[in-house]
This record gives structure tokens, sequence and C-alpha cells, in this order.
């Protein structure tokens, strides 16, 4: 299944969160692919603020992994893959006891572990075209 939208600015991408969630339904693994700069830590930053994360969200780019919490507790994981240069740090990370723990798991870059995520999971596309954000969902 696939749902797209366009989008123009934070406000717009803030406003799609919801039906976004709905979209995704009980998936807890979510890539988001797109270049440099196209969207993706803004997106997950919407989404944490949907949740009710409180905490300050922000790109995990040298830690590569940030933790949040709901509010009843429950742990969101936020993964920034850029930096890595093979599969085998992601298993340093014990990316098992995230992607499958069944909290949320937010995976920028997730193409530089492609291998690891042969699960149930969504796909997130951002595009910017122009000067607008297409986004695409797909199940």
């Amino acid at each position: 299944m696939i749902k797209q939208w366009w989008v123009e600015g934070p406000e717009d991408l803030a406003s799609l969160v919801p039906e976004l969630l709905d979209f995704i339904a009980e998936r807890r693994v979510i890539c988001f692919h797109g270049d440099l700069g196209a969207g993706k830590t803004t997106l997950i930053k919407s989404i944490c603020l949907e949740l009710g994360v409180l905490e300050e969200v922000q790109s995990p780019s040298f830690s590569i992994v940030n933790e949040y919490l709901l509010p009843g507790g429950e742990p969101v994981y936020h993964f920034d893959f850029y930096r890595l240069k093979s599969e085998e740090e992601a298993y340093d990370l014990g990316y098992e006891n995230y992607f499958f723990s069944g909290y949320f798991c937010f995976i920028e870059w997730p193409e530089k572990v492609g291998g690891l995520l042969n699960l149930k999971k969504a796909d997130i596309f951002i595009e910017p075209l122009a000067g607008k954000r297409h986004i695409r969902c797909e199940l």
C-alpha cells in the first residue's frame, strides 16, 4: 500500500503526521529515505511531538541512536546510520535489541543497513520538488 502527500513547509509537515501515523498503524520500524536536507529529521521531530515525546528531538548524527520517552515511559529510538561504514557496525550497536523490541524505531539512512531490515516496516521517502516536499509512504 502507498500513500502520498505534498507539503510546503514545517507546518504542513506537522499537519500530515496524524494521517501518517494512522496509515502506518501497527508498524514500529519506520525507515526514512531522502537526501541530506530533505526533511527526514524534521518529519521525525513532528512525529515524536504528535506521539507525546517531551525531550528535544535531534539527529543522532554522532551518537548513531537517540532514545526518547513517551508519556507512559515507553522508549522511542531514533537512528542516523549515515556515518556507518558497514552493517557490522549496526551489529555492534545491538540493532536487534532495538528493531525487534516492539517500540518505535525511526531510521534515517536505512540503506546503510538494508540487509538487516527484512522485517515488517514502513518506508517513507521524502523528495524536495519545486519548492515543496513530496512524501511517499509504502507499507
